[in-house]
């Protein structure tokens, strides 16, 4: 059996791995690994319009263009360093970081991501740890200052001063509103 490496559009939570790891083992694949954005499987021979079109009704795509699937590859690696890595990676500058998982240079990356996605890697980072200020103050679990400490902001100040240009409120007030509007991770 041959080994072959899939790429998903829209894989961005433990649970998108779930609904994954499920479809497969509904369509009888045998499941090597799997993980954000990406899935190995042992087969002979694939159905790909199959397996595309039920991961479409799953939400997810299947990323069959090589240039789609580094741009999908960068953002499952933003999501992930920036909602699933805890503390520890925010030690790490995210350009060292993306130069050392993608094995290409940073500078290809950024143009290639900024030509496909009309935003920069830097503004895409941004926006996803606007999300996580949102989600961190839901929770109200962490102060201002804890959360700017957290997600590595030079200062509460600065981290206040995002949020408002990202979403046009400041934290306090984000945290006042009854409605908290909050994006789903794969629409950023």
């Amino acid at each position: 059996m041959n080994m072959h490496t899939l790429h998903i559009k829209n894989m961005v939570c433990p649970r998108c791995i779930m609904a994954v790891k499920d479809l497969f083992k509904k369509l009888d694949y045998t499941l090597v690994d799997i993980k954000l954005g990406e899935t190995i499987i042992k087969a002979d021979q694939i159905n790909y319009e199959l397996i595309r079109d039920e991961l479409k009704l799953l939400g997810f795509e299947l990323l069959e263009d090589k240039k789609l699937q580094l741009i999908d590859k960068i953002k499952t690696l933003i999501i992930d360093y920036i909602h699933y890595s805890g503390d520890q990676i925010f030690k790490t500058n995210f350009s060292d970081y993306l130069v050392e998982k993608m094995g290409k240079d940073y500078n290809y990356l950024t143009s290639l991501f900024s030509s496909i996605e009309n935003i920069t890697i830097e503004k895409f980072l941004i926006k996803q740890k606007i999300e996580k200020v949102k989600e961190l103050i839901v929770y109200d679990e962490l102060n201002i200052n804890e959360i700017a400490l957290k997600l590595n902001y030079s200062s509460s100040a600065h981290l206040s001063s995002q949020f408002k240009n990202e979403t046009g409120l400041t934290p306090s007030q984000f945290k006042k509103i009854q409605n908290k509007s909050r994006k789903s991770l794969s629409d950023l």
